[in-house]
């Protein structure tokens, strides 16, 4: 299916649901005044407005135009989400007071149609018949109907009001995530070491400055031994970091700062005058990074010694499942680490872990990585976790194991597309190295 009958059967469906959702702004408004109908009237309609502006920009300037017109694209973009997320929760609403009036048609068809016709008597007695009584409906009560049609909308403003406050707060609500990585071959010098890992800060898509660095002065108190960064510095171009070198480029740490690259980092979902100036990117990318003081590792691997005794760092390429890229060489980062009897991977695609590094690298203890944002979206609590990014990847966000092998899913420090989070903040995780 190509691109232009995917856009066409998008559209058609949100129209689809446009129309429906207006029948209940029609029922719950037709007591309010003229004024207040036309009110709720433009609001309604201003979302499929909005999208139909978002796609025509798209399709005639490109992603050029969002790339410098960010703030303008994530607030169209917040917007529309928010107004659909909206008329998709009035949907249940909808369909039971739809439901409720074809079954009273359905009893009342049944019961016009067995209704038996009195005979007539000739010279019967005249007998009085009773008006039927008028049924009186209390000015205070509302119809079925329009109770449905209330609800639908009070229920569309719950997503309304969550996602505008997963901007607002949720989008630098920076949580720090304590975690323990028993290893059975970890040497005693390097038990009680600590790591603090950041993954997907998206620096094009920040609008808060001021918060951002009250992240990062959140890792630095934590004093960690050293800091793994997973990828997606950017969102495509270099340039995005320009405002924000002078905040990460504090994250430091006794032992170093090791990165690596993510997806985004790239420039693959950008439009580009040719493939050199798409490799100069990525070139202006890595030179960011060293300009900042982390130790990029493209398919490479750095020893860490303590007391005669070795720690591996791998670091690769990115490297996924799904129809992303596979950048990565595993074989040639890990070669010559044999001799290292623990050997952290830092690999920003999760589902790595179980195409290749499982079944193929045994000996690498534990990989770090990223990725997912945990959708930006989701509850987790000490008994239930839930995002919707789960049916997309087996592993999703904190710790996994398997054997003796350990996969960490960071959920991001930043966002893209949405601004916001809601029930997914954004997390600085801890990790301290025990031995088994």
């Amino acid at each position: 299916m190509n691109r232009s009958l995917t856009l066409i059967i998008t559209l058609a469906v949100l129209l689809v649901v446009d129309w429906y959702g207006f029948q209940a702004v029609k029922a719950a408004t037709q007591q309010a005044s003229p004024g207040w109908q036309r009110f709720a009237r433009l609001l309604y309609w201003s979302f499929p407005v909005v999208a139909l502006l978002m796609f025509a920009l798209s399709a005639t300037l490109g992603s050029d135009f969002w790339g410098r017109f960010k703030f303008v694209r994530g607030f169209l973009f917040s917007y529309i989400l928010i107004g659909y997320l909206g008329k998709i929760f009035m949907v249940p609403f909808l369909l039971l007071d739809d439901l409720s009036r074809a079954f009273r048609w359905v009893i009342s068809h049944f019961n016009s149609s067995s209704t038996v016709d009195t005979p007539i008597v000739a010279n019967a007695p005249d007998v009085a018949v009773p008006a039927p009584t008028a049924q009186l409906r209390d000015p205070d009560t509302i119809s079925r109907s329009e109770f449905l049609a209330k609800s639908a909308l009070v229920a569309s403003a719950v997503p309304a009001i969550a996602f505008t406050y997963g901007i607002v707060s949720g989008a630098h609500d920076y949580r720090i995530r304590r975690v323990p990585l028993v290893l059975k071959n970890l040497p005693k010098q390097f038990d009680g070491l600590r790591i603090a890992q950041i993954s997907d800060i998206h620096s094009g898509s920040f609008f808060n400055k001021t918060a951002v660095k009250g992240g990062i002065e959140m890792l630095l108190r934590e004093k960690p031994d050293m800091v793994f960064f997973t990828g997606d510095l950017v969102n495509d171009r270099a340039i995005e970091v320009k405002d924000y070198k002078d905040v990460f480029d504090k994250v430091k740490a006794p032992l170093g700062v090791f990165s690596t690259l993510g997806n985004h980092d790239y420039g693959d979902y950008a439009a580009w005058n040719s493939a050199q100036e798409k490799r100069q990117n990525l070139l202006d990318l890595e030179r960011v990074h060293r300009e900042m003081g982390y130790d990029l590792l493209l398919d490479e691997h750095r020893f860490l010694e303590m007391g005669g005794e070795k720690l591996a760092i791998i670091g690769i390429q990115n490297w996924g499942t799904g129809g992303f890229a596979q950048y990565g060489n595993l074989k040639k980062a890990a070669a010559g680490t044999e001799e290292a009897p623990v050997k952290l991977l830092l690999s920003h695609d999760p589902s790595h872990w179980d195409a290749q590094v499982r079944p193929l690298f045994p000996d690498i203890d534990v990989q770090f990585a990223g990725h997912t944002h945990g959708m930006q979206f989701g509850v987790e609590t000490k008994y239930f976790r839930w995002s919707p990014v789960q049916y997309r990847y087996k592993q999703w966000a904190g710790l996994y194991e398997q054997g003796d092998q350990k996969l960490y899913v960071n959920r991001g420090y930043g966002y893209i597309g949405y601004p916001g989070r809601v029930g997914m903040p954004p997390e600085i995780t801890i990790f301290e190295l025990k031995k088994g």
